[in-house]
């Protein structure tokens, strides 16, 4: 109504999250100089922001492919760097979905200006989803499950995905849904600190692990090949010794995880993998705000006094696939990822590695910007999950793409 300029989302402004877009703006004067900002509000009421500084082109028109940012939150030809550069104004907070039945609205505005952006000149929204057209969400609580099923529409069969959040523990479900999105049955597994499960259990139990398996497996879209996982953090980890110790999985990914087994006691079927020697007396407090450096709490890896605590990932049969951020702040999770690949070459076992420089520990879908510090929500604590923004940005599209071409690949 009345704007002077057209802000466009192409190919549509309904996409799914991890969708790339391309966002045009058309009808400015030429060469002018513009602002745009992209806001999103989550489901907590934060506000998340970003903006870039622009100038148009000849013949009034601005393509994010393009054209390069000349300041703001990021400079150069980043056509989705409104997106990964969201924050906050409130410091340590992470933008993470809830409610994956509904989107997060991206809010496009272009100003004219550089500097005082008060004259709106355009705009528009890109709704986000986490559920792709006909894709279903069900509540699993059957025997001890605690668990989201999402299961991609029509009759398959599809590779199936059991998805491990980290210690922070919760039902997280937006990874899941949008790997549904894309053509697998996931299962998004809560183990701890989610309903009855406990913030910290004293045990966690491989046959817990096993049931989802079971679970999955007997689902009639399932493709019967064998099942995948894949976990981040601690739920990486937890992926590592499904494969090891659980039949049926045929292959697994790690994501900033450790080849050790930490914090909670694994018991098996008549065996009980320790728990990797740490000491809280080795946190160190980096800034004024308490933020938290926890990646000297372990026990060095290399002195034999911690090698019951390894999960044998070389008596495993399925293909791995680890991934690892060397800006990684919350713990050593490259080396620990070379210690599993060593092990795992040694046997002559198939496993592909990447470790991206400047990526933090978080390493989440595309386009879900950068967390450097957030409350942990079991300890308590505001870790330092590491990070520098761009190469995050890219390591998150990267690994994405690796992820579900290994699943196809192997499932």
């Amino acid at each position: 109504a009345g704007m002077a300029a057209r802000v466009s989302v192409l190919p549509s402004p309904r996409c799914l999250f991890d969708e790339p877009v391309q966002i045009r703006v058309a009808g400015l004067q030429p060469q002018q100089a513009v602002t745009l900002r992209a806001s999103l509000v989550d489901e907590s009421g934060e506000l998340f922001q970003s903006h870039a500084l622009y100038r148009a082109g000849s013949s009034g028109e601005l393509d994010l492919s393009r054209s390069p940012a000349l300041g703001g939150s990021y400079l150069g030809v980043e056509p989705m760097g409104l997106l990964w550069t969201l924050q906050t104004k409130t410091p340590y907070k992470r933008l993470a979905k809830r409610n994956v039945l509904t989107p997060f609205c991206v809010d496009l505005e272009v100003y004219e200006g550089h500097g005082d952006t008060s004259r709106l000149l355009g705009k528009c929204t890109n709704e986000r989803w986490f559920l792709g057209e006909g894709v279903k969400r069900i509540s699993v609580r059957e025997g001890r499950l605690r668990a989201t099923l999402f299961l991609p529409p029509g009759p398959g069969p599809f590779p199936g995905l059991i998805d491990l959040y980290g210690s922070g523990g919760g039902l997280i479900e937006y990874r899941a849904s949008l790997l549904a999105s894309r053509g697998f049955v996931t299962l998004a597994l809560a183990y701890v600190s989610f309903e009855d499960i406990p913030a910290l259990p004293k045990i966690l139990e491989l046959s817990y692990f096993e049931e989802a398996v079971n679970f999955l497996r007997k689902q009639q879209q399932v493709k019967d090949t064998g099942i995948g996982v894949l976990g981040l953090s601690k739920g990486g980890e937890l992926a590592l010794s499904m494969a090891t110790f659980l039949p049926g999985i045929k292959a697994a990914v790690s994501i900033s995880g450790s080849s050790f087994n930490s914090f909670v006691p694994l018991k098996g079927d008549g065996f009980t993998i320790p728990v990797h020697p740490y000491d809280l007396g080795r946190m160190k407090i980096i800034d004024e705000s308490g933020v938290v450096d926890f990646s000297d709490v372990f026990d060095d890896h290399m002195d034999p006094a911690t090698w019951d605590c390894r999960i044998p990932v070389e008596k495993s049969l399925a293909k791995f696939l680890l991934l690892s951020g060397l800006d990684d702040m919350n713990w050593k999770s490259d080396l620990y990822c070379r210690d599993a690949v060593q092990r795992l070459q040694q046997h002559g076992r198939e496993v592909e590695f990447y470790s991206y420089a400047g990526a933090g520990h978080l390493l989440e879908p595309p386009y879900l910007p950068l967390c450097k510090v957030s409350v942990h929500r079991v300890l308590g604590k505001l870790m330092h999950w590491g990070g520098q923004w761009r190469e995050h940005a890219k390591a998150q599209e990267d690994a994405w793409r690796r992820i579900q071409a290994f699943f196809w690949q192997h499932l």
